[in-house]
């Protein structure tokens, strides 16, 4: 990468458990939330976020690199799913 010039794309992964997987840590902020007054929050799924900055300038193989990385690293895929943005 040239110093100065911008060649990067962001891709942002968002995972979460499967909807038919419990989620015991969501379960407990729901509660949490419920005990405080929230009694309108109906449910809670927590996940995860990362942010890849990617030394590339096509959105399509940024997506790609997102995916695999996710499948490989970021995602169990038996229990969970995830989602991919590029910017």
């Amino acid at each position: 990468m040239v110093v100065g010039e911008d060649y990067r794309m962001r891709a942002r992964v968002f995972v979460t458990l499967k909807p038919s997987v419990f989620d015991p840590q969501g379960k407990t902020i729901a509660d949490a939330l419920h005990s405080l007054g929230y009694r309108n929050v109906e449910d809670v799924r927590q996940g995860k976020y990362f942010e890849l900055d990617l030394a590339t300038t096509e959105a399509a193989q940024a997506r790609v690199l997102a995916a695999e990385v996710a499948d490989k690293l970021l995602a169990n895929p038996v229990i969970e799913s995830y989602r991919v943005e590029v910017d």
